[in-house]
């Protein structure tokens, strides 16, 4: 007998669910998402029906709690009294299998839980008969077309292709062994954004399929590609190192069904469409079929694959910080640019202090009033310099008066020291 675990923090919903589902299925009451969780977690529900408004972890935290201590996704039913489509767009958007309002009736709660639980059977069937991909767990291309196929035919939700962005790059330069790993971490993060009723597969090296049921606001999509695009970096970073500068990410293009049609082969070439004007204008994005009007592909700028590389990932403000290694292949290069004139100087700064945390933030200081354009380094513990671009000999003064102005506002103990160099 299937096992549900019902969450909410009155009892008397407790009471009404328990006796709605107890005749057909085996139930487990949690008061609280923290008392849900170590329930979850002794006995393995199939399904979890969850109020969304609950004191210290309402039904959004505790459904991605759960997520993430588990490798396949946690069917869940959200249940409120709450009249509220955002709420709902919420809940479809991080992976809830269904919706459903109080007060509860039993044969639209009965009839809802059938379905979830039948389509998990029927996603379970499908990997009996061995249709997955053997490197990701998803289903595999004959599998997932002809399933999706199906789905586009007769139910509504919204058709998805997604590509690896740059990911010919991750085995050009960290080889294979890595790429996998990132195929496989994508196909987990796929899994995750998805729900248990939804299906999704891998149809060639780096491109995915997927279809999302019952879904008619684009803005849940676009908050999925929002996740997908931020944890597949963070997960990058953490395989590759902090200083990996490989653009990757993921292009989704999405067309809605049956708005686009039913037949499966004309919504993948809509889909493909929408997918083609993100790859080419910016990527790590989403595009719907039928809702993006970009400029022509000519007129935009393209940026070649080594570009990308030795790109800055994220452009912040404030002057470049570089060791004390690379400021000197900064510094050399600069010495020839100021043979054409480019007036940079060198300021050299001590600061005088015992201080650690003092010095920590000198730095932090100097970084962020000094310009982009400009570069900084520490040289040993109390030294620091600083490349100063497109500066003349009469502007040095007035960045030493900005900066020492800045620091002063720290209220740190420490003298510093100034010295300019013409280069």
């Amino acid at each position: 007998m299937p096992k549900i675990l019902v969450v909410d923090d009155e009892k008397i919903m407790l009471q009404i669910a328990s006796k709605i589902l107890s005749a057909k299925y085996e139930v487990l009451c949690a008061g609280s998402g923290a008392e849900a969780i170590e329930i979850f977690n002794r006995e393995r529900p199939d399904l979890v029906l969850s109020d969304l408004l609950m004191p210290e972890i309402d039904g959004y935290e505790l459904h991605r709690i759960l997520q993430e201590k588990n490798s396949e996704p946690v069917p869940i039913i959200f249940m409120t009294a709450y009249d509220s489509d955002e709420s709902e767009s919420k809940g479809f958007a991080v992976g809830a299998s269904d919706y459903i309002r109080k007060p509860l009736k039993a044969e639209v709660l009965l009839q809802r839980v059938k379905n979830i639980l039948d389509r998990l059977d029927e996603i379970h069937g499908l990997t009996e008969a061995a249709t997955l991909d053997m490197m990701t767990g998803l289903l595999n291309k004959t599998a997932a077309q002809r399933e999706i196929s199906k789905l586009c035919a007769n139910e509504q939700g919204v058709l998805m292709l997604l590509d690896l962005d740059n990911f010919k790059l991750v085995n050009d330069l960290y080889g294979h062994a890595m790429g996998d790993k990132i195929l496989i971490r994508f196909a987990e993060l796929v899994k995750g954004m998805i729900r248990s009723t939804d299906l999704a597969g891998r149809i060639g090296g780096d491109e995915f399929i997927a279809f999302c049921r019952n879904v008619h606001d684009d803005k849940i999509i676009f908050n999925k590609s929002r996740f997908l695009n931020h944890q597949l970096l963070i997960s990058a970073k953490n395989f590759m190192g902090e200083d990996m500068n490989i653009p990757l990410g993921t292009s989704i293009g999405a067309v809605f069904v049956p708005d686009e049609g039913k037949d499966f082969e004309s919504l993948l070439v809509k889909a493909d469409k929408a997918l083609y004007k993100v790859k080419h204008h910016g990527k790590h994005g989403c595009a719907f079929f039928g809702e993006v009007n970009f400029s022509d592909a000519a007129e935009h700028k393209t940026i070649s694959q080594t570009q990308m590389i030795l790109d800055e990932r994220n452009r912040e403000a404030g002057a470049l910080f570089v060791d004390f290694d690379k400021f000197k292949a900064v510094y050399r290069y600069s010495a020839r640019l100021n043979e054409y004139s480019h007036k940079i100087h060198l300021l050299e700064m001590t600061l005088e202090t015992d201080n650690d945390e003092a010095r920590e933030e000198f730095l932090e200081t100097l970084i962020k009033n000094l310009r982009r354009g400009d570069c900084v380094t520490q040289y040993g513990r109390d030294q620091f310099l600083a490349l100063l671009n497109d500066t003349a000999a009469e502007q040095i003064a007035d960045v030493r008066k900005k900066f020492s102005s800045a620091w002063q506002a720290k209220n740190f103990v420490g003298e510093i020291t100034f010295e300019a160099n013409d280069m």
